[in-house]
């Protein structure tokens, strides 16, 4: 599978696939990948600002337990996979990114026996990409589809399976909407296709606990972090889509959107269609903290 990827930037952004730096546009892995075949791997999305890779540390011990839950060794150290992520951006020269770590189970004739694999696929892509959503605040639904149940996959495991999602975010397009917001198995708010979802009620800020079926996300444990030294009062908890509708203000965080709030949803305006003052207190101080030779991992 090659990239080809129609972008003039092909020559100089290079990726690394098993062991070796290849253009982006030469990059390629075997038909008989289980990560391609089935959805069988891990993976994580971290950004890079100004030269600090944020919270790579942390992305890094999820990927580790997201490996292991799935019974995939990387085969490369927690120090070796820093440094691969660090010379990718280097080499790149690259000041700002988007990183993806892909631990597939590798290359194995058909048929999901893990057995088939005799050794994991490693990818990493360090790339300039912009903010997921062009603007601060965005349309959403509450989709049809609902978010994997925890006790058919464990949220928490950062899988390449993202079909729900995928359906999910196909059926908020073509409702007209920017993103999908899914609910568990039992009803109550889950997700959005990509990224955790926190409301605002009475200046407290609440959001689904991971046993409800959510990713417990980098960027949102980094908001939980500032909503308390805020001082404002934080629940993880249960949450009904009336409450949404009825909510102050809704927003949702990933790395790939960082903070942005969601203004109306399945056609019901959220508080007063804007971002609110509490979502845009987190996101200035998020942005605070990407720049924060402490929150990360300085590349040199």
């Amino acid at each position: 599978m090659s990239s080809h990827l129609p972008d003039s930037q092909n020559d100089t952004i290079y990726v690394y696939v098993n062991g070796r730096y290849v253009k982006r546009d030469e990059a390629s892995i075997s038909i008989y990948d289980h990560g391609f075949l089935y959805g069988d791997g891990v993976y994580e999305a971290i950004r890079c600002y100004g030269g600090i890779i944020f919270k790579l540390r942390e992305h890094l011990d999820r990927l580790y337990e997201s490996a292991k839950s799935v019974k995939i060794d990387p085969l490369v150290v927690k120090d070796h996979m820093m440094k691969i992520v660090t010379d990718l951006i280097k080499r790149n020269g690259l000041r700002d990114a988007y990183i993806r770590i892909i631990v597939s189970r590798g290359v194995g004739k058909m048929g999901v026996d893990p057995r088939n694999c005799l050794k994991p696929t490693l990818i990493v892509v360090a790339e300039p990409r912009p903010l997921l959503f062009a603007d601060s605040s965005v349309t959403a639904i509450i989709a049809s589809i609902r978010r994997t149940p925890i006790w058919s996959l464990d949220p928490r495991i950062k899988t390449l399976n993202y079909m729900n999602n995928v359906m999910a975010k196909i059926e908020a397009i073509e409702s007209g909407a920017d993103e999908a917001i899914m609910l568990n198995e039992h009803g109550y708010v889950a997700e959005t296709s990509t990224e955790n979802i926190f409301l605002v009620k009475d200046n407290v800020v609440a959001t689904p606990h991971p046993s409800l079926g959510v990713l417990k996300g980098i960027t949102r444990d980094v908001v939980i972090r500032i909503v308390k030294e805020l001082g404002i009062p934080l629940e993880e908890r249960g949450i009904t889509v009336h409450e949404l509708y009825n909510s102050d203000e809704v927003f949702v965080t990933g790395a790939a959107a960082e903070v942005v709030s969601i203004v109306r949803i399945s056609g019901r305006v959220i508080g007063d269609g804007k971002t609110g003052p509490v979502a845009s207190k987190i996101s200035q101080k998020f942005r605070e903290l990407t720049r924060d030779p402490a929150e990360g991992v300085v590349v040199g």
